[in-house]
């Protein structure tokens, strides 16, 4: 039995219209405060509004391009649930056939590290990914495995930066620094528009502070009246001139999924 969402619509609907509400207030105060509070204070209204959704579902289509343009393209399944101390996400491949059944395990507590497992079919074995290689490639993607775990505001310090344009919108430009001193990451620099706070850049810069690659987020849709979701994001390496595209299709929300479909036992029982 489907256990009841403490993330109800009625909910979600009255915080949105008390957040609508007091957005003006914000913005009007932002010069007001320091860059530091400025730039936390955007980034939790962009965390407030992709919530509320209880779980998901999503197909994913993974295009490998290497510095050539020769391309490799991967089939993934993704799972997410919000839970009261953190999410969690269950990626599966479904192609190709040599890595069909590979899964990753995502647990993420607030005010702690991931927890990430990558189950290999081939061998029947879980391996734990450390949280001292969590900066590394994800499955021969340009996308990391920090980048695929929890981005919540407490794992940052934040710098409001101010207003550019990206594709012609007008967006809020913050830095955030991550906490975790293991961290492949020095400081990110993220555009978020200023309408729906929806990320549309983020430039990641390495422990040297050299930029190292370049997250582009586009197409955007609106799911369920309520949620934005990018259909295309596309990762960019500065330095080797590969590249990663993932393009996201047939989002369902509040499936009914539960804690027990994301432990190390589930991902051994996914199936195709």
């Amino acid at each position: 039995m489907k256990t009841p969402s403490p993330f109800s619509r009625a909910n979600r609907r009255s915080k949105w219209i008390a957040a609508s509400l007091l957005l003006p207030s914000f913005l009007s105060q932002a010069e007001a405060q320091t860059p530091e509070d400025t730039g936390r204070d955007i980034a939790v209204e962009a965390d407030r509004r992709a919530r509320g959704y209880h779980d998901f579902t999503a197909r994913l289509t993974m295009v490998l391009r290497n510095r050539d343009g020769k391309e490799k393209t991967r089939e993934l399944r993704v799972m997410g649930l919000e839970t009261a101390d953190g999410d969690r996400t269950l990626v599966v491949f479904d192609f190709p056939r040599d890595l069909q059944g590979t899964a990753l395990l995502t647990i993420s507590r607030i005010g702690e590290s991931d927890d990430q497992w990558l189950y290999l079919p081939a061998l029947k074995r879980v391996k734990r990914i450390a949280a001292s290689n969590q900066s590394g490639s994800f499955m021969g993607s340009e996308f990391a495995y920090e980048d695929i775990g929890s981005q919540e505001p407490g794992r940052f310090a934040y710098r409001y930066l101010g207003e550019e344009l990206v594709d012609g919108r007008g967006s809020f430009v913050v830095e955030r620094t991550p906490l975790d001193s293991r961290s492949g990451y020095s400081r990110q620099v993220v555009w978020l528009d200023k309408r729906e706070y929806r990320p549309l850049r983020i430039d990641y810069y390495d422990r040297e502070n050299e930029r190292l690659k370049t997250l582009m987020m586009n197409g955007y849709a609106l799911y369920a009246d309520e949620y934005w979701r990018p259909s295309e994001m596309v990762m960019t390496n500065d330095r080797n001139g590969k590249s990663t595209t993932l393009r996201w299709s047939r989002y369902e929300f509040d499936t009914g999924l539960e804690e027990g479909d994301f432990t190390r036992t589930s991902m051994e029982r996914v199936r195709p």
